[in-house]
């Protein structure tokens, strides 16, 4: 059985709304939830971008049950890693050990906002392990002072520690990142059902642990509505990750999918309120060894009407999986 989970999307909707929708969630029955953290939307049209952090505290506050996860924190760039772990402390204890710490290595539509230059690929996956160590190292109450090759850390120590430290989950998308997540994260996190990805997690040492998953839909009962609210939010999801970790900025995102087409989007998002078609790209992951899959509606107006089909027909569908 997989479990489903709910995504707060930061960039398609304001902060109060965000927590209205979580709640709702847990209310529907979701087993999980996750939280993007963004600076910039991918594209205009999604119009939003608060501080997930605070957004956050103000879910484990308003929530009782539901788990609490980043999908993802880059602790590289915008957050050095000292601070990522003085946040995720204080959100585990917020949310009374329901908080989950997803890293990665970050985009630069996000992270090119403190200045520096973006560096490649290769050299984000060193500062991320590198991050892990000293996040991990803080949060098990160590007091420490580090001098890498990309961070500095000056007697740092967190004061508030939770009992449990929350587990730390890394994104991954080719077999060095794969590396990285199966010597150093609990659990790790995807956003396309490739097999060969989790074979990659296990063999460097992630057999047994949680994979997590995403998969945006489009609910809607006009499913050319849900169809042309896919493509006006979210044709960038289809590019890739080698192609949006680089773009810097909507405008790119806007440029690299001008050629998108409403039909192509539907091929890759389920659109409308075809429950068994979500059921089979959920299954899709499922085959692929994911244990959790979180889904994304899109829209941020729009997540009232999907919160209740879910509880109502797609939850319980997904159940029987």
């Amino acid at each position: 059985m997989v479990d489903i989970g709910y995504t707060m999307m930061t960039e398609q909707a304001g902060p109060r709304d965000l927590v209205g929708h979580v709640v709702g969630a847990e209310r529907a029955g979701f087993d999980f939830s996750v939280t993007s953290d963004h600076y910039f939307p991918w594209l205009d049209a999604q119009g939003h971008a608060s501080y997930a952090w605070s957004v956050l505290g103000a879910a484990a506050q308003a929530t009782e049950r539901i788990p609490l996860m980043t999908y993802v924190t880059c602790p590289t760039r915008r957050y050095h890693p000292a601070v990522v772990a003085q946040k995720a402390a204080t959100m585990q204890l917020l949310s009374q050990g329901r908080f989950r710490l997803g890293l990665g290595s970050g985009e630069n539509l996000n992270e090119h906002v403190v200045g520096g230059g973006w560096p490649a690929a290769q050299v984000r996956l060193e500062m991320l392990e590198e991050a892990v160590r000293i996040i991990r190292a803080l949060l098990s109450g160590e007091s420490l002072t580090h001098h890498g090759t990309h961070f500095d850390v000056e007697h740092a120590r967190l004061w508030d520690l939770p009992d449990t430290p929350p587990p730390i989950g890394v994104a991954v998308s080719g077999d060095r990142s794969c590396e990285v997540a199966g010597h150093h994260a609990d659990l790790l996190i995807a956003t396309e059902p490739k097999q060969e990805l989790i074979s990659a997690f296990e063999r460097h040492g992630g057999g047994g642990k949680p994979k997590v998953g995403q998969l945006p839909i489009c609910y809607d009962t006009d499913r050319d509505a849900a169809i042309a609210r896919a493509h006006d939010q979210f044709r960038w999801f289809g590019g890739g990750w080698p192609v949006n970790s680089e773009l810097p900025g909507p405008a790119g995102f806007a440029g690299a999918t001008q050629f998108v087409r409403p039909e192509d989007v539907a091929e890759s998002i389920p659109c409308g309120d075809d429950v068994e078609a979500v059921v089979d790209a959920v299954r899709s992951y499922a085959d692929a060894g994911f244990t959790e899959v979180a889904l994304i509606q899109v829209g941020g107006g729009h997540q009232e009407p999907y919160l209740g089909w879910a509880e109502q027909k797609l939850l319980p569908a997904l159940r029987e999986l």
